[in-house]
């Protein structure tokens, strides 16, 4: 038996247990999560330092102070979010007990990605532990330092018997992927996404796939371009482009193009020094294998800003490329790095036709301030997510779902839909065995008479407080009695 058999073997034993559908049980395991976040700070910190060169700030920054937000958003709200839900009635179930029942799915595959390796990982697990389920943990392989971290120090803070952390590379993930689980959850890229799908299709496992692709970034005429290139240039060259909600690449007029260089440019020299190679502020990309990848895909391109590059740092800098057009090498693929293309749209129309023509994207940037035009944007595109007149933050909003569409990902996690996203909501209906008079319209034999009193019951559906149903149910009692009695026994 592999070590990843194993893994899986042990936690579905130890979810058998039924150990984690105790809400303190899960609760306790958020707080040990969070204690985790808390103290172990350093070790997470030197990780991401050695795999990305994130700074010391950025780590809390755009990894850590997330996921304390979202464990304890999860503590607070858990007896809430697992309650029973009371749904709406029809005129047949009033006097029933109908709602949904959140239960946990099973064992989860959390499958992690390097770009943002605590965020991405542990914010999967966050809702799989609060849903009650057993989880292995999958780090990415390519952020090594990292998955060592997580391989060592999660283990002291977490049950380890149903939440295991495998390690390793693509052996591991493929045996992995031949064990059978009640939900994988992947952050990736679409060529692997379709790999998982189709070991998750054997056993019939859901999976939610959190994918990306080229997100773009409409600046409108109307707009305070100063602010707009500001935000921009934040959300683009954070974390060395490596983020899957990263603005991809910018439409704007002809007419604006420079403007927007120079705006970008000087926002790059304000957070980035004259050098930003020498700046703390400034990471990596992740290896030789993705440096290469980028510098390819400069080819063909008119570099307006940047493009200074080390691989033996696997460092390239802040980089604009103008006049790029629709056909160009960099327009083919996700960039995924610090290249950001400029393209020429004379509309929003014609900007919402380009985009409309290419894959969903993860999300969608609108500059400008005609709340029209933002309103008409949002009509006539599709994207997983869609902001105005900023870059990223809808990622820091649990109260929004986060997730893809087509083929940007499915599924959605973050806050209570990562609860839900982890949790089979189970239809419940509780019947009496009284009101029998009541049946008769729906046993054979069948009548026209019956059908109408059927289609009454049926399609009338309420909405009462509980006055309300209990005056109801009152006069249903008389109904029932008087007219059902005399109609079925004519």
């Amino acid at each position: 038996m592999s070590r990843e058999q194993k893994a899986v073997d042990r936690a579905r034993k130890a979810f058998l247990t039924g150990r984690s559908k105790s809400l303190d049980y899960r609760i306790t395991q958020l707080k040990n999560l969070l204690r985790f976040v808390r103290e172990r700070q350093n070790e997470i910190a030197e990780g991401l330092k050695k795999d990305l060169g994130r700074s010391e700030c950025g780590t809390p920054l755009y990894e850590t102070l997330g996921l304390e937000s979202e464990i304890n958003l999860a503590v607070k709200y858990l007896k809430e979010w697992a309650a029973p839900r009371p749904v709406s009635k029809s005129m047949m179930t009033i006097s029933d007990q109908v709602y949904i029942q959140p239960e946990p799915l099973g064992v989860v595959l959390v499958i992690g990605a390097w770009n943002y390796p605590w965020a991405v990982t542990i914010g999967p697990l966050i809702g799989a532990i609060a849903a009650g389920n057993a989880a292995v943990i999958k780090p990415s392989e390519v952020s090594s330092h990292t998955s060592k971290v997580m391989e060592d120090l999660l283990p002291l803070y977490l049950d380890k018997e149903l939440y295991p952390v495998v390690t390793g590379g693509v052996t591991e993930t493929q045996e992995l992927l031949k064990q059978r689980f009640d939900h994988i959850f992947y952050t990736g890229n679409g060529t692997v996404a379709k790999i998982i799908m189709e070991a998750a299709a054997k056993h019939l496992t859901p999976t939610t796939l959190e994918l990306g692709g080229k997100s773009p970034c409409y600046i409108d005429t109307n707009c305070d371009l100063a602010i707009a290139c500001r935000r921009i240039a934040w959300g683009k060259y954070l974390n060395c482009g490596q983020t899957c909600i990263a603005p991809d690449y910018i439409l704007c007029n002809p007419s604006m193009q420079d403007r927007v260089i120079e705006e970008i440019k000087k926002n790059i020299k304000d957070f980035y020094s004259d050098d930003p190679k020498k700046c703390l502020d400034y990471g990596r990309i992740i290896n030789q294998r993705h440096f290469k990848r980028l510098m390819a895909l400069l080819e063909g391109s008119t570099i307006a800003v940047g493009g200074e590059n080390d691989e033996s740092e696997c460092y390239i800098g802040p980089t604009i490329l103008r006049d790029v057009k629709p056909d160009a090498k960099v327009m083919q693929e996700e960039i995924f790095g610090p290249l950001l293309p400029i393209l020429t749209v004379s509309s929003a129309d014609e900007a919402i036709k380009f985009i409309n023509q290419r894959e969903k994207p993860l999300a969608l940037y609108i500059f400008s301030s005609d709340n029209k035009l933002i309103k008409h944007m949002i009509a006539e595109t599709s994207s997983g997510g869609v902001v105005a007149n900023d870059c990223l933050m809808h990622f820091s909003v649990s109260s929004l779902p986060f997730g893809g569409v087509g083929n940007s990902g499915m599924g959605h996690y973050h806050g209570k839909y990562g609860f839900d996203n982890m949790s089979h909501l189970r239809s419940c209906l509780i019947k009496k065995l009284k009101m029998e008079g009541m049946n008769k319209m729906r046993y054979p034999p069948h009548t026209e008479d019956k059908l109408g009193w059927a289609r009454f019951f049926i399609l009338k559906h309420v909405d009462f407080g509980s006055l309300g149903r209990m005056v109801l149910l009152a006069l249903m009692a008389v109904f029932v009695a008087v007219i059902l009695q005399r109609y079925f026994t004519d």
